[in-house]
């Protein structure tokens, strides 16, 4: 099923390349965006896990630089049959987590230094759980291709705009304000589409995994309440990789949420209504 959405998103990605190089440059723009949009696609597929460690400054350790997470990620997957995962810590004080890569072989789990710090064992094992929830549902592939794709839609959107200013009618003034208009809307539904229930899968494969749901329910609620108090800089593209959703600031991606409310994920988890919500 993820390599349907994985297929179709790429997909989209090129019809929408290809549309916009028609609107601006005709069959030769067609042609010129055709290259691009296989471009991007090849970059989407094989590099966009290591665009997203990247953005964030990510840092690959060793066992001996962070044994903790490692016994832990070793036990779990071993439990789980999957292979072990390159681990990164973000350099951010604000608690947060994700997992990318095209396939179980090549994923990697990235934590902030936040969350080491805030969190106990049982906690960072249900986090961590949650993660490898991620890698085992297949869903890493897709969700690092949606970052990749929404950032790409964006910036397409800008292009148009500006190519469009510099046209020669109102046509092309018009329908380049549209792309800009559009465009990031556009992308904001992609996340959406994919992200929300694959957060209560995860969360389910995490406690499987674990057997204790109720230690990643108090690590979600310690995420919610300490991710308010320390922000984190996070692109609206990439919102929907992370275990709680980054605070945005005042921008299009706060219109929408990529995740569940927190409240819910803890009802699932513990089987009991959430008394602060």
């Amino acid at each position: 099923m993820n390599g349907l959405k994985t297929a179709f998103l790429l997909t989209l990605m090129t019809l929408l390349v290809v549309g916009v190089g028609n609107w601006v440059g005709g069959q030769n723009g067609m042609i010129y965006a055709l290259v691009i949009a296989a471009g991007m696609n090849f970059v989407s597929y094989f590099f966009s896990d290591k665009i997203a460690l990247a953005m964030y400054r990510a840092q690959p350790v060793t066992r001996e630089q962070l044994p903790r997470v490692y016994q832990v990620v070793e036990r779990l997957t071993q439990n789980a049959g999957l292979p072990m995962p390159s681990i990164f810590v973000i350099p951010m004080d604000s608690p947060n987590a994700f997992a990318t890569g095209r396939n179980p072989k090549h994923a990697s789990v990235a934590v902030t230094q936040g969350i080491l710090d805030l969190l106990d064992d049982q906690e960072l094992e249900g986090v961590l759980a949650h993660e490898l929830g991620h890698v085992r549902n297949r869903d890493i592939l897709t969700s690092s291709i949606v970052a990749t794709l929404a950032g790409a839609i964006t910036l397409l959107a800008r292009m148009a705009f500006w190519f469009g200013i510099g046209g020669r009618d109102d046509r092309d003034r018009s329908g380049g304000l549209i792309m800009l208009i559009l465009a990031p809307f556009a992308a904001m539904l992609i996340q959406l589409a994919i992200s929300r229930a694959r957060e209560y899968e995860a969360d389910a494969t995490g406690a499987h995994l674990t057997h204790n749901p109720e230690a990643l329910a108090r690590a979600l609620k310690k995420l919610d309440a300490y991710s308010k108090r320390i922000p984190m800089k996070a692109s609206p593209s990439t919102a929907h990789m992370f275990i709680v959703q980054p605070l945005l600031g005042m921008s299009l991606g706060n219109l929408f949420s990529t995740h569940p409310p927190i409240y819910q994920r803890i009802e699932r988890l513990t089987g009991r209504p959430e008394e602060f919500q």
